[in-house]
């Protein structure tokens, strides 16, 4: 059993150091971006790859998870499922590529920019095809292989980047050519094991679970990407572009909330059947949302310094980018909400009410388009992160109310309010506007930082047993 459970822990070590990683490496990109496209280039690249992330989800319709279900039959089920990604994708590529320019004019970038289509079609098609090859070596027990060639790919895609745009100057289509030679490498290093064959009863078994993962996937993705789109017709390229940069600069929550998700599954999972198990449960919500402001909180308020840290002459964020700053502390507490919802689906998957999570995702993704569409008007690329915290707190709510009548978990509300109330008061004078710059603003936001754990401390936020432990961490004189 041990072995069984080291064995476990150091696949999870890998495949989230490979997530991690690969996030960091996209990270890069971003600041490379600014200062070598306009906001206006960048805008259209991050319209372009909302769709190819949309639609990765339809090329693929889950059959990697359905392989996986049926990995006991593995021969018979990759094959099939291999050969009906093969054929679906090969169609829809050829859909794409037959009227690039149709569909281009469809996706609001213009008919003159079709090359952008066949380049999309061209990376849908591979990435299609490579996701049950990963799959397979996820069940084969190869993480590090699979780390590793996912990595190199990412690496080999950061750096077919800056060397097409900043010495071939060839624009956007870089970005695109980059990653078809990138996902190229993919497909090439991962090893397959398939004849092709339309088993049509093993094809029966795959589609009758994939399926049914469409729409939640469809509606999860929608929640992430589905803003870029809304935001070019309404608010014009420069500022797709402007908000891409700075909702990239919410990539440390992300990181945070991944890790955390990494780790919560299993964590869960292993404790279901312990009496005390919804207990545990509450307080682990309490810690991670208490941890994750204090986070959100310091990224907020030093963004800004990151953005104009000077790295070999040239600020880590072009200037035209600057405007977008505002958005950041939105979408570091969007993602904050995003972790919520998480630890929310906990008792859902225990009592294995799976179809929760569909609906959880179908009704963020409809309050993200109805928030999209009403705010942007008003408040232009501040209304996208908005729209974010909108849907995750009704994913959240979806999550909870179901996850309550099948299993129920004392969560602790008044600590939460206590948390977040103290990061409110602490972060009014900052949002009144108080502060300008200089030394007072740089000793407030230091201060703050500071003085939250010590307002969670006056306010009654810690019990007996945890004040003990504490003061147990302390030097003892």
């Amino acid at each position: 059993m041990l072995k069984d459970i080291r064995s476990l822990g150091k696949e999870s070590l890998i495949y989230g150091s490979s997530t991690v990683g690969a996030r960091l490496l996209n990270f890069l990109l971003m600041p490379f971006y600014t200062h070598y496209l306009l906001p206006a280039e960048y805008g259209v690249v991050a319209t372009v790859f909302s769709y190819i992330a949309f639609l990765n989800i339809v090329y693929q319709y889950g059959m990697d998870q359905a392989y996986m279900r049926h990995y006991g039959d593995r021969e018979r089920a990759f094959s099939a499922a291999y050969s009906s990604v093969l054929v679906t994708c090969g169609f829809f590529s050829l859909a794409l590529a037959a009227a690039p320019g149709f569909w281009a004019e469809l996706a609001g970038i213009g008919a003159a920019r079709y090359r952008l289509v066949l380049y999309s079609a061209v990376i849908l098609f591979l990435d299609g095809i490579n996701v049950l090859p990963f799959a397979d070596l996820r069940m084969g027990h190869r993480p590090v292989y699979f780390a590793g060639v996912r990595l190199c790919s990412i690496a080999l895609n950061v750096a077919l980047n800056i060397v097409l745009i900043s010495r071939f100057r060839m624009g956007i289509e870089a970005v695109f050519a980059a990653n078809v030679i990138s996902s190229l490498f993919s497909v090439a290093a991962v090893p397959k094991r398939f004849s092709f064959r339309l088993d049509r009863e093993m094809l029966g078994k795959l589609f009758d679970y994939a399926l049914p993962l469409l729409p939640a996937g469809l509606g999860a993705m929608a929640v992430q990407v589905i803003d870029r789109p809304i935001l070019l017709r309404l608010a014009g390229e420069s500022a797709v572009g402007v908000y891409q940069a700075n909702y990239r600069l919410g990539i440390f929550m992300v990181l945070l909330v991944s890790m955390f998700d990494q780790a919560w599954r299993p964590f869960f999972l292993e404790r279901a059947g312990r009496p005390d198990s919804g207990r545990i449960f509450a307080r682990v919500l309490t810690y991670f949302v208490a941890g994750a402001v204090w986070v959100g909180l310091a990224l907020s308020f030093f963004i800004p310094d990151l953005a104009a840290m000077r790295i070999a002459g040239r600020t880590l964020i072009h200037p035209d980018y600057w405007p977008g700053l505002r958005i950041v502390p939105v979408v570091l507490f969007a993602y904050l909400v995003n972790g919520v919802y998480v630890n929310l689906l906990a008792p859902v998957i225990i009592a294995k009410r799976t179809k929760v999570i569909m609906i959880a995702a179908l009704c963020g993704a409809a309050v993200s388009v109805a928030a999209n569409f009403a705010l942007i008007p008003s408040l232009g690329i501040a209304g996208p992160p908005w729209a974010a915290f909108a849907a995750y707190c009704a994913m959240s709510l979806v999550a909870y109310f179901y996850g309550r009548s099948c299993f129920p978990v004392p969560y602790e509300f008044g600590r939460l309010a206590k948390a977040a109330g103290a990061a409110l008061l602490l972060s009014a004078p900052a949002l009144a506007g108080w502060f300008d710059g200089g030394l007072p603003w740089s000793l407030y936001r230091l201060s703050v930082l500071a003085a939250y754990p010590l307002l969670l401390l006056a306010s009654g936020f810690f019990l007996p047993e945890e004040r003990s432990a504490l003061r147990s961490l302390l030097p003892r004189s």
